[in-house]
């Protein structure tokens, strides 16, 4: 998974490791201060599931691409000054301790840096279609309850749905 040579969005999928080191030099620009770089990484449990030992993501593949451009877009709407926006995600077995999902923002300060990489990370969870299996000593199961995938454009600033 390399990055885009000839624009400031990088978005993919990949059942390779996600390569977070190329993903937060490639954000990095001159005129750009605050290089903000989220790693969602596999956990060993979640909530009433001890022992969590892999995580399986499946994705709506047609789906993906144009929903996170769509976020990089609103992402630009809101914070016009923001520099280059990465949104991967994996796919397929992503063994614990492993990064599911990198999200990486520049901007010319930290605090659009920061509110701009949170709302992506929040905003691809509500509107991008990837779920995920997880399998612990208990069983397995697809998440733990549905949830309704949205547009990017209908969310509040602070990542809630707008009202």
């Amino acid at each position: 998974m390399n990055p885009p040579t000839a624009t400031e969005v990088w978005t993919g999928l990949s059942e390779a490791a996600l390569p977070l080191e190329k993903v937060l030099a490639w954000a990095g620009r001159e005129d750009c201060g605050g290089v903000v770089l989220f790693s969602g990484t596999a956990r060993n449990h979640s909530e009433g599931r001890p022992g969590v030992t892999v995580l399986e993501y499946e994705a709506y593949q047609e789906q993906v691409a144009p929903r996170l451009q769509a976020l990089a877009d609103e992402a630009r709407i809101r914070w016009p000054d923001i520099g280059r926006v990465a949104l991967l995600h994996r796919v397929g077995k992503v063994a614990i301790g492993e990064s599911a999902v990198v999200v990486a923002v520049s901007a010319p300060h930290r605090s659009e840096a920061f509110a701009a990489a949170r709302f992506c990370i929040d905003t691809l969870k509500a509107t991008v279609p990837i779920w995920k299996k997880e399998a612990w000593a208990g069983g397995e199961s697809w998440g733990l309850e549905a949830q309704h995938i949205t547009d990017a454009g209908s969310l509040r600033p602070s990542g809630g749905l707008a009202g």
